[in-house]
């Protein structure tokens, strides 16, 4: 019980410390913009932001435009995640496939895809497609990079065992290349998310409508700075929760591996 207890103190306490940082932080934003130094127009106190996200959730906007967001972004990541893992695997498994799509691949990673946006919005209109279809078009690059770097990098050894034990190719894809890579996909899903979450507040800014890039660009047309820090506030809360999530479902699936027991 003792030893439960101390365990307990100690995460209690190294929580804490992480969180230190950004008590900090909104204790210095606080002060400094009550000092005088800065309108309230230009920088709106943390308390003042605050209260505008609680009108924002008692009038229900709130719940509508983080739906949206998250429907979109997780929608497009989801698509991503499954495509790319996919892809990876057959260019990782077939010559022909990897030497069509890895210029491609090579090309299109560094390139920024938010240049396709005018030509999504002329061929799918201003709605969730268009929305779903850039942050596909951007987070799938991370995972199929991811999937093929972690299928390559598995021992030759246990391909060669799997084969003198009678494996077909569905039995050594399934049981032996994508466990034995599934700590790289699951690096590239975790690039993949935030990247997920960005594209679609960039887009719902570029096009309106509801979403919480939408309410941020709507504040600011009528001046009003407390919406805009608000939803930076919030996008912030949402990806940090996100990115939490991921790890923690990292944790779970990577439990038998060397990762999770040294973890």
């Amino acid at each position: 019980m003792a030893r439960v207890t101390d365990a307990m103190r100690r995460r209690f306490a190294w929580g804490a410390a992480r969180l230190a940082p950004v008590v900090t932080l909104l204790a210095a934003w606080e002060i400094f913009a009550r000092s005088g130094a800065v309108t309230p127009f230009m920088l709106p106190a943390p308390s003042a932001v605050t209260e505008r996200i609680c009108e924002d959730a008692l009038g229900g906007d709130l719940f509508v435009n983080i739906g949206a967001t998250l429907y979109r972004a997780l929608m497009g990541f989801a698509i991503a995640a499954v495509g790319g893992v996919v892809l990876g695997a057959v260019m990782a498994r077939n010559a022909l496939a990897r030497w069509f799509f890895d210029p491609i691949i090579s090309v299109g990673f560094p390139m920024p895809k938010i240049a396709f946006l005018p030509v999504i919005i002329l061929w799918l209109g201003l709605y969730d497609v268009s929305k779903i279809t850039m942050v596909v078009l951007d987070a799938i690059f991370p995972v199929v990079t991811a999937t093929v770097a972690g299928i390559a990098s598995v021992e030759k050894e246990l391909l060669w065992s799997a084969r003198n034990m009678g494996a077909k190719d569905r039995e050594l894809l399934w049981q032996i290349l994508l466990p034995a890579a599934l700590p790289q996909i699951l690096t590239g899903l975790q690039v993949a998310l935030p990247i997920a979450l960005i594209v679609v507040v960039v887009t719902e800014m570029q096009m309106g409508g509801y979403g919480l890039g939408g309410a941020m660009m709507q504040a600011s047309r009528f001046a009003n700075s407390r919406g805009v820090f608000a939803g930076i506030v919030e996008i912030a809360i949402i990806g940090y929760a996100l990115v939490a999530a991921m790890a923690w479902l990292r944790r779970r699936l990577l439990a038998w591996h060397q990762e999770g027991r040294e973890g």
